[in-house]
């Protein structure tokens, strides 16, 4: 006997104060796996991250007339960025604190992009636009992304394979056959499961973890310093204009991706609510309220966002579509961004508690690309297509693993960026092109 769908709920008012709170922690809890391992990587402030994940949520659903149930973390898609400008400042004699703030002033540029991708879709509307953005394009970009993530997935695994492993094994086990909650949770149960093998090899003797910055944490503070945002580039004492340009080359170019991801999670969203969320409140509004949110973490030193897959996942298991049970979730982020000791905690994690997850996250971003092509019914017997998408692929990861970037003089483009516009430039320039924004949803 099948059981019957739950009632959606779009006023979560009617469930009372305590269950709305639940259902916001709940949130809070899907989407803190990955939100937080994205500074653990680039080595951004894990307090700042919170704090902007929070606000930049906020700030979403003001822009969006408070009717999208969406849920703001930290991108995995700039990744590589980060590490692309991190080697550039390397090569100038800049350490890695010296050089990410440059890199968060190119992610800064890169979420003001968004902001003429909105314009485009308020003048001309999505039909039209989309046309320069194909899954022959942003598919192999997308696969590109985490492919060349990989290799910083590896060195950390091998800091310690069986707390890696266990990981791994943890995060494909409650996926696969985890249900309700576990299922929804699979990173920081793999991240807990981890953690405490490698809490085990310390008890054993072998220095895995470092608990000394958690006793010297201060339980409330402030989110970041100064010294780390995208400000402090052209406040200090020299500023190297050949980096910032480099920086700002480098990772604009990223955000055609994410702007794409962006209108995939809009539809699914919408989908998963059965509200029409791409025309009222619109793209133009939702893409604004993403490049804000993206632009102002970045100027104070904290990952770019982006909607996020996983709290989707939690409406469609809970059927509580309440945009107020998300706003919730954003307010509990805010407060825990003004806890050091609970950043500190999160950092103490294990190098290869964060190659094993990294793995599996790298490798589901890649799996994304794969999905668009597939769901997009490309055609590859077309030479056409068979060209754009080997020479973005090989163009981003040859780069990538060769010489690390290309350019001239002190401006250097990392594999993605050549990548994307070799791309883009290539769909719009030969003949054969037969994707026509929403042909492929009309069909099914």
């Amino acid at each position: 006997m099948s059981q019957s769908k739950p009632q959606a709920i779009y006023d979560a008012r009617q469930l009372g104060v305590p269950k709305m709170t639940v259902l916001g922690l709940q949130h809070l809890f899907a989407m803190f796996g990955a939100t937080v391992l994205v500074p653990m990587i680039t080595g951004l402030s894990m307090s700042a991250t919170l704090l902007f994940a929070g606000v930049g949520t906020l700030i979403f659903h003001c822009l969006t007339k408070f009717k999208v149930p969406a849920f703001l973390g930290s991108s995995f898609a700039f990744l590589g960025g980060y590490a692309a400008v991190v080697e550039m400042g390397a090569a100038q004699g800049l350490d890695k604190a010296a050089s990410l703030p440059y890199a968060c002033l190119g992610v800064l540029c890169a979420g003001l992009l968004y902001f003429v991708l909105a314009g485009l879709f308020a003048i001309f509307g999505a039909r039209r636009v989309m046309k320069f953005f194909p899954p022959i394009v942003t598919g192999p970009i997308i696969i590109a992304i985490g492919l060349t993530l990989s290799g910083s997935a590896i060195n950390n695994c091998t800091a310690n394979w069986w707390i890696a492993l266990t990981a791994i094994l943890v995060i494909i086990l409650c996926n696969i056959f985890g249900k309700g909650m576990i299922k929804i949770i699979p990173i920081i149960l793999g991240v807990l499961a981890s953690y405490l093998v490698a809490v085990i090899f310390q008890l054993c003797g072998q220095n895995v973890i470092d608990f000394a910055p958690v006793k010297e944490a201060a339980w409330i503070g402030l989110p970041f310093k100064m010294q780390d945002t995208a400000i402090a580039v052209f406040t200090g004492k020299a500023t190297n204009w050949g980096l910032v340009l480099s920086a700002i080359i480098t990772i604009m170019p990223i955000s055609l991706a994410t702007m794409v991801e962006h209108i995939g999670d809009m539809c699914a969203i919408s989908s998963t609510t059965g509200r029409d969320y791409l025309s009222d409140p619109g793209l133009h509004r939702t893409l604004m309220g993403d490049g804000i949110a993206t632009a102002l973490a970045s100027l104070f030193g904290a990952p770019a966002n982006t909607t996020y897959g996983e709290n989707t996942g939690v409406l469609n298991l809970t059927q509580v579509f309440d945009p107020r049970v998300i706003r919730i979730a954003a307010c509990f982020a805010i407060l825990l961004s003004f806890c050091p000791k609970f950043a500190a905690i999160v950092s103490t994690m294990p190098a290869a508690t964060v190659g094993g997850v990294s793995l599996v996250l790298y490798g589901m971003i890649s799996a994304v690309g794969v999905r668009n092509v597939v769901e997009s019914q490309v055609d590859f017997t077309k030479s056409r297509n068979v060209i754009v998408a080997a020479l973005i692929l090989v163009l981003s990861i040859g780069i990538a693993y060769g010489p690390g970037s290309v350019g001239f003089g002190a401006v250097k483009f990392s594999g993605l960026a050549v990548a994307a516009i070799v791309g883009i430039a290539l769909n719009a320039i030969l003949p054969g092109k037969d994707y026509e924004f929403g042909k492929s949803d009309e069909k099914k």
